[in-house]
């Protein structure tokens, strides 16, 4: 069996575990007292001057309105008191509370003022009920002021009580009464300390729940700010080979058109099929940016797979591509998404800066864990106009990203016979991914 819950849960019975709260914080009187004191926090927030005076009226109804009444005080003292006048009782008792309005704006003030009066009072030997004030101030000393200043407050604290010890040893035991006053005093530091020790952790976790909330923002900044990278990335990878390679394309087809018309439709036919490839690329990258409920089902991510094709458009375009591969390739789909997009850079390089008549030689290698990829072309032809660089090097960066993902280098160059090579060396199992 079990007991349901509020929310309709069943729970079963058994021992408390320790994640369970505990039951006195959920009784209808703690709670109902927890709400008063939230209401009183709030209320002194808005308006400290006036918990401070309802401090001073609390203290002088509770406290002094008693000896006012003519009460003799304690049946058991009767007698050892001196009597005072209404004026002089009046005085005392101010002196004791009215310190209290600014104990926590000057707390070191109103005890030594608090003090100074009870010092006063005992050497006349009066009683009076408003000596529970010098309590209360040391207490708000220990809440407030620093703890230099209360170990001089304690060392105030046991002048004064032993004077007050002294004045009544006559008639009541000394023992008594020191153990009574010490016990009074040391409950006042100690709920001095409890209170702002809870005060302390309440704003530690104030601010680390701060600091969360700030850390969890940019961490999701950090992941927009990486999500857009990585679809910029995508897009110029996308882009830039298949426009390249259309570009190509149309410009041998306009120059087959009158010599080879069948070269020319040949040169349309791979036109259209590198923009559909292309078009379908481009709606996976940007469906990756919707609902998964709306991304339509498309082709896997390129991988190692289909660097034949690449290398087939590429021929198309007029260079000579030969590729070759040694080891046992990797079955990671990411390891062989970054291998196919840096060869399908480097070949697009080739395409745009060493022009239709260069031969590009790839190879892709599985050697002590590691896997090399390397591009090589025989640069420019004789009469070739390499294409202007406009842009900043974004796709030599884009390659170093995603060797970097993997723990891996990119190295570029000349080659002897004025070709470039592209050499990248990826981890088969990186130790971690940034």
């Amino acid at each position: 069996m079990g007991t349901v819950t509020e929310d309709g849960a069943a729970r079963p019975e058994g021992p408390q575990t320790a994640a369970d709260p505990d039951p006195l914080w959920q009784h209808p009187l703690v709670l109902r007292l927890g709400r008063i004191g939230g209401r009183l926090r709030r209320a002194d927030r808005a308006r400290p001057w006036a918990v401070d005076t309802l401090v001073v009226v609390g203290a002088f109804l509770l406290f002094c309105l008693p000896d006012l009444l003519r009460d003799d005080g304690p049946r058991e003292l009767a007698g050892v008191f001196n009597q005072v006048s209404v004026g002089t009782m009046l005085a005392l008792q101010a002196g004791l509370i009215l310190p209290l309005f600014f104990r926590r704006r000057a707390p070191m003030t109103a005890f030594v003022l608090t003090a100074a009066v009870f010092t006063v009072q005992w050497s006349l030997l009066v009683f009076l009920r408003a000596d529970v004030a010098l309590l209360i101030a040391l207490y708000s000393l220990t809440l407030h002021s620093s703890l230099r200043r209360l170990l001089w407050a304690c060392a105030i604290m046991v002048g004064v009580l032993t004077l007050a010890v002294v004045r009544i040893s006559a008639v009541v035991s000394v023992a008594e009464v020191a153990f009574f006053l010490v016990c009074a005093s040391t409950a006042a530091v100690a709920l001095g300390l409890v209170v702002r020790i809870r005060r302390s952790q309440l704003t530690a976790l104030r601010d680390r729940a701060a600091q969360l909330e700030i850390e969890r923002d940019q961490r999701s900044m950090l992941a927009v700010a990486g999500e857009r990278a990585r679809v910029a990335r995508e897009m110029h990878d996308i882009l830039g080979h298949n426009l390249s390679v259309m570009i190509r394309l149309a410009d041998g087809g306009a120059y087959a058109v009158r010599v080879n018309p069948d070269r020319s439709a040949q040169a349309l036919t791979l036109i259209g099929e590198t923009g559909r490839e292309a078009l379908n690329d481009l709606r996976r990258t940007l469906g990756a940016l919707r609902d998964d409920a709306a991304v339509p089902d498309l082709s896997p991510q390129p991988g190692i797979a289909d660097i034949d094709g690449l290398c087939d458009r590429i021929r198309a375009a007029g260079p000579s591509v030969s590729y070759r591969t040694a080891g046992d390739l990797p079955a990671d789909r990411g390891l062989q998404l970054a291998t196919y997009r840096i060869i399908q850079e480097a070949l697009t390089n080739a395409l745009k800066h060493a022009g239709p008549e260069t031969d590009a030689r790839v190879s892709v290698e599985v050697v002590h864990q590691r896997l090399r990829i390397q591009v090589e072309d025989t640069g420019p032809s004789g009469g070739f106009e390499p294409a202007s660089v406009s842009g900043d090097g974004q796709g030599l960066i884009g390659m170093r990203e995603r060797a970097a993902l993997y723990g891996g280098t990119v190295r570029t160059g000349r080659t002897r016979n004025g070709g470039w090579t592209v050499q990248t060396e990826l981890e088969l199992a990186p130790e971690r991914t940034p």
